[in-house]
């Protein structure tokens, strides 16, 4: 899983220890919050191992690597000039477990390379053999230019999950919404051209009744 991903307090809370370890108390003044509050957050990050503690009292500070992620996602945030924030799901199988990683590494690649998307953390995870095939995925944090470039996004990368971090609202010019509409148009037409391509006679007039029987 791509980590970091945890409620605003707790964001607030590893910001606040980034630099400089303290104790429950500190962070109550600091965020005029209760005792009670501060701990539930605070063994909430225990418990995700992003936190540590030492000493008496206790002072709470991010893990170090935790520390280092957080610093470049600040980073690649100030010098981020998209809108559009998303954490996306790629699923892929394969017979053969190397040419699956092989391939995914490469998806992961061309993400990363594409100047319409800003790629904040990816997670690869092991391939898992399930009967005949291997299967992975991978999981994306990433920001993208436009609304055209969600769609390509959707089409050329096919992720299975998505999950929309931000903005609440998106507001769409005329001319955004055609270009994207366009290259739906033109990737449904071309699924389309194949799929009938591969089916039988018989097959077709299966798929069309099923069709017109869900629009009565």
């Amino acid at each position: 899983m791509v980590p970091f991903d945890f409620t605003d307090m707790q964001k607030k809370i590893s910001l606040s220890i980034l630099h400089k370890p303290k104790t429950a108390e500190e962070l109550v003044k600091e965020f005029d919050l209760s005792y009670d509050e501060v701990m539930s957050e605070l063994k909430a990050l225990l418990k995700l191992k992003l936190i540590s503690k030492s000493g008496y009292p206790p002072k709470y500070s991010l893990e170090k690597d935790i520390g280092e992620a957080v610093l470049r996602r600040k980073d690649v945030a100030e010098k981020d000039p998209f809108k559009i924030r998303l954490n996306i799901i790629i699923e892929a199988q394969a017979v053969e477990k190397t040419l699956l990683v092989k391939k995914m590494k490469e998806m992961e690649t061309e993400l990363k390379k594409d100047k319409n998307y800003t790629v904040y953390d990816s997670s690869l995870e092991k391939p898992v053999k399930s009967g005949e095939y291997y299967a992975c995925y991978l999981e994306v944090n990433l920001s993208v230019k436009d609304f055209t470039a969600m769609v390509n996004l959707m089409y050329f990368y096919g992720p299975t999950t998505v999950e929309v971090m931000k903005p609440e609202k998106l507001n769409l010019t005329a001319s955004e919404l055609q270009d994207g509409l366009g290259i739906m148009c033109n990737m449904i037409q071309s699924y389309n051209h194949s799929i009938l391509k591969l089916m039988t006679r018989q097959e077709l007039d299966s798929f069309y009744k099923k069709l017109y029987a869900s629009k009565k």
